[in-house]
């Protein structure tokens, strides 16, 4: 059986124990508020009850029920209701509820006798002005030992929400990446292009950075050695398409931006694979093909059917984006001109991706602060300052996959940026060893702008960045 389908299969086989389990637990309680505790009703109820609990703790290691608004969870798995079962998880909703617990604890030793006397005051009615603390009380005066409560207020239903947007943009970014795939394999083989198809992976790109953008700028650093030519043109697509909202491009500029940011190697489908693929130097001969690119991008584009209009934009990108903002790259032109905005984007862009991906003749690629650091700091790298300003304040000074040693000796990698200004040198990091050096079993997610409240200093910084390869890390696993 493949990993996909137990997993389908365990959550499945959770459902179902855990509706049994809720479903014990309201009979237990039902048959104790109508009979006395001798009654042979109630000794069968609560010992059914714990025959259920022992179960899922011998399978689950641990058990703990939550309440969260109108739903339940068993552990982390979200339990789903029908007609059928709606009364009697509402019914164990109220009596938590009165006594404004949010979650049930139950520990491994637990026996069957502590059951009675838990569930006695769960059906009591709430005592005082705080309920929750009222209950705690009693409980600790009872013989009960491994069933611990905690309030509503410390209750968070997990974050559902994110990890949809993950999943939405994972998809986008895996789909887009067959697109490129598509496109430059049709071209190269001289086959009509799905223009159709580019445009609604374009939108989904554009819809998916409006309204998430920190987990789109993550889905770049699932770089694919193999797939670099594919990778590359989504992760331009996606840089060119935060830098433009960052200045404030519409909506419709931003896909007219994306489309041409997609688009903007395509004259590559015309140099010989084993150029584009060859490891080390190019010979002045291969160099001179590769310098073409942009020329041959511009005329595929002019004859590329499918578009309503001439794609002017998208040629005009394909062919500007290795001028450098003081028109010293390439193509060499004869008469003056100053490369367009989206060119400019485009190229801050391809830049910063080119600059941190494993290619063929670069295997130890910049770390991308090194890489954001070069192309502010550096004119003759050709990028606009404004632009790359832009990037950055997406990205932060620690890009997303930026592997950084703290100066607790921690290695972290870095997952969202600090968008506040006055602390973007302060991003997001997933801990993943200890200052001794030692993995963790589960990676710490930490806000470095976190300060300790006693000295008002930040808890960790980063003391600087290094090179994945060395620690044998790769940081797309802790990324998305």
């Amino acid at each position: 059986m493949s990993d996909g389908a137990a997993t389908i299969q365990d959550t499945v086989g959770l459902q179902d124990q855990g509706r049994k389990l809720l479903t014990a637990l309201y009979v237990a309680m039902r048959a104790l508020k109508l009979y006395p505790v001798e009654n042979e009703i109630v000794q069968h109820a609560t010992g059914d009850l714990h025959s259920q609990v022992s179960r899922l703790l011998s399978e689950e290691g641990e058990l703990e029920i939550r309440t969260v608004g109108d739903f339940f969870f068993l552990n982390e798995t979200r339990l789903r209701l029908n007609l059928s079962n709606f009364s009697t998880f509402g019914g164990v909703a109220r009596a938590l509820g009165q006594h404004e617990i949010g979650a049930l604890e139950v520990g491994e030793s637990v026996r069957s006798e502590e059951w009675i006397p838990f569930l006695s005051l769960l059906l009591r009615d709430p005592q005082g002005d705080d309920p929750y603390l009222s209950f705690v009380h009693a409980l600790e005066k009872t013989t009960v030992q491994h069933l611990d409560v905690r309030p509503r207020s410390e209750v968070t239903e997990p974050d559902l929400e994110a990890e949809e947007a993950l999943e939405a943009a994972k998809r986008t970014y895996a789909q887009s990446v067959q697109v490129a795939r598509g496109v430059l394999s049709d071209i190269r083989l001289g086959r009509a292009v799905n223009v159709r198809r580019v445009k609604r992976a374009v939108q989904n790109i554009v819809d998916q950075v409006l309204s998430n953008e920190p987990t789109m700028i993550a889905m770049t650093a699932l770089r694919d050695f193999d797939e670099y030519t594919f990778t590359h043109s989504v992760n331009v697509c996606i840089f060119s398409v935060v830098i433009g909202q960052k200045i404030g491009l519409t909506k419709h500029q931003l896909y007219d931006l994306g489309l041409g940011a997609l688009f903007h190697d395509v004259g590559k489908s015309r140099v010989p694979t084993d150029v584009l693929n060859k490891p080390g130097g190019l010979t002045d001969e291969q160099w001179l093909m590769m310098r073409e690119h942009p020329t041959d991008g511009l005329l595929i584009l002019f004859h590329l059917h499918g578009f309503t209009d001439v794609p002017y934009r998208q040629m005009l990108m394909a062919y500007e984006h290795h001028m450098k903002v003081d028109v010293t790259g390439y193509p060499e032109n004869r008469r003056p001109r100053l490369p367009s905005l989206f060119s400019r984007i485009v190229a801050v862009a391809d830049g910063f991706d080119a600059g941190t991906s494993v290619r063929s003749y670069q295997y130890e690629p910049l770390s991308p602060a090194e890489v954001l650091r070069e192309m502010r700091e550096n004119p003759r790298r050709g990028f606009d300052p404004l632009l790359v300003k832009a990037l950055i304040n997406a990205t932060g000074v620690y890009p997303v996959g930026t592997l950084v040693i703290l100066d607790t000796m921690e290695l972290g990698v870095v997952v969202a940026p600090n968008h506040d200004p006055d602390h973007m040198h302060q991003p997001v990091v997933k801990i993943i060893s200890d200052g001794l050096g030692v993995s963790l079993a589960e990676p710490l997610q930490v806000d470095l702008s976190e300060v300790d409240p006693v000295t008002q200093k930040p808890l960790r910084s980063i003391i600087k960045h290094t090179d994945p390869q060395k620690y044998g890390v790769r940081v797309s696993d802790y990324v998305t």
